[in-house]
């Protein structure tokens, strides 16, 4: 029997943006369907994210396809190959999937065809948690939609792009006592956007370094379904623990954060993190801290990325992961002496979106996965403000947990705004903040080293309107 669930949207995002110069090493127009006459092409480059839903962990389909057609009835092809996305696998942050070349001109509408999928949830009856999985059955597997405003594709225009959003809320079926039967109604939410949106930033990006040009301040990353692109750095780049250009090889598994470039269409990179210099890395969130106090020894993890595919850890399942106390712990984002005080094997605790690197051959028991290093990073928390707890002069509030990560994280969670905080979808500052709204917090979950309790340093604070798009139910 599957949990009763409470519903909160869950969507895949895919953001396509068209521009003019390729950037993807190893994107050829073979790998498009085109039927346009136009012998101009820019290239659509795929981005993800979504938003979490109670108890299911994952709901991994995959996409056979996702096709652009115009006003004459040309198409054009989105993605390579039919990769398998995990449509729970990002939260709040945008991720980057594929790009391919596409002719210009005006398209009206996109049509997505799904193939093969399965749901994944949590069953927190016993200790430690187990996930549990079963097939999907899609009442359609091809889904229509007009665009309301077309995306125009041109050669040297400003790029322009097109989200679409997978409402896993509204496509998973439940019966009359709210249990989940498998059958999936897939529903799209699309809008067009342009490149200086909020949906244009990619957040994160993990992939495994292929080359390394130091004189030319780049390197070509390969990411989780084969496609490669380039990264530039320059003096304003950030690098986690100690990495710079000089330290990347092949076994390097990096995390990048940046913009496309508009000029040439390399991702420039704001931050870069090493998650593995030894070519293994997985992450995902924590579900078990043994034991809960104290120096933890192991934790469990449930993985939602993996890189490469072939050891003993498998997506969507829980892996356990042995610390012998020589790991390196790092914060995405934060490179400050206190980085070490805020997380280390003291500070773990479920909930955490976590990445995890070190030699393939430590991962290939799933029950004795051995590491080198631990990195903590942002996620999505879904929630409600609790009333009365918003404190301006302090830039705090507390809010209540749901979703995945509410099953987690039973307890109230304080909020703390920071000089880079933001407000987004809806809320523009500190001030619109109500009694028992409900936003999204994209942020750090740390346990105070001093009371334990869990906070939430906030990157974005996202208002109603992340969910405010309007729906294609098929």
């Amino acid at each position: 029997m599957s949990p009763k669930t409470n519903y909160t949207p869950l969507r895949l995002a895919i953001l396509l943006l068209s521009a003019a110069v390729v950037l993807v090493t190893g994107c050829t127009s073979g790998s498009m369907l085109n039927t346009t006459t136009s012998s101009t092409t820019g290239p659509v480059f795929v981005v993800g994210t979504d938003a979490p839903l109670a108890s299911v962990t994952s709901f991994a389909a995959q996409i056979k396809s996702v096709e652009l057609t115009d006003g004459s009835g040309n198409t054009a092809s989105l993605i390579s190959g039919t990769p398998t996305v995990d449509f729970a696998r990002y939260n709040g942050l945008q991720s980057l999937l594929d790009m391919n070349d596409v002719p210009v001109g005006t398209y009206t509408s996109v049509s997505i065809t799904l193939g093969t999928a399965t749901i994944g949830y949590l069953n927190t009856t016993t200790p430690p948690p187990s996930i549990t999985s079963k097939a999907a059955t899609l009442t359609t597997s091809t889904v229509n939609i007009t665009l309301n405003n077309p995306l125009v594709v041109t050669h040297a225009g400003a790029p322009v792009g097109l989200r679409m959003d997978f409402d896993l809320a509204q496509s998973i079926q439940v019966d009359s006592g709210g249990n989940i039967t498998g059958t999936v109604n897939p529903t799209f939410d699309v809008r067009t956007v342009a490149r200086t949106d909020n949906g244009g930033y990619i957040d994160e990006f993990v992939a495994g370094v292929v080359s390394v040009n130091a004189g030319g301040q780049s390197f070509v990353v390969q990411g989780p379904h084969g496609e490669q692109f380039t990264i530039s750095v320059n003096g304003q780049t950030e690098w986690d623990g100690n990495a710079s250009l000089s330290t990347l090889n092949t076994s390097s598994i990096v995390q990048v954060s940046g913009q496309l470039d508009p000029a040439d269409q390399t991702l420039d990179a704001d931050e870069v993190a090493v998650l593995s210099d030894n070519g293994f890395y997985a992450s995902g969130q924590i579900t078990y801290v043994n034991p809960p106090t104290g120096a933890a020894t192991s934790f469990d993890l449930y993985v939602r990325g993996l890189l490469p595919t072939n050891t003993g850890v498998q997506l969507g399942q829980i892996a356990q992961v042995n610390l012998t106390g020589s790991e390196i712990f790092s914060i995405y984002w934060m490179h400050n002496p206190f980085t070490q005080f805020l997380f280390n094997s003291s500070g773990l605790v479920a909930g955490q979106h976590v990445a995890i690197g070190g030699p393939a051959t430590g991962a290939a028991n799933p029950n004795a996965v051995t590491v080198n290093r631990v990195s903590l990073r942002n996620w999505g928390f879904n929630g409600t403000v609790v009333a009365g707890s918003q404190n301006t002069s302090n830039g705090t509030f507390q809010m209540t947990v749901n979703g995945f990560a509410g099953v987690l994280i039973p307890e109230t969670v304080t909020v703390y705004l920071g000089a880079h905080s933001d407000f987004r979808y809806g809320l523009g500052k500190f001030g619109d903040l109500t009694d028992g709204a409900k936003v999204r917090v994209v942020g750090l979950l740390l346990k105070n080293p001093t009371s334990g309790q869990v906070v939430l340093l906030a990157r974005h604070v996202d208002g109603p309107n992340f969910t405010d798009f309007s729906t294609f139910s098929f």
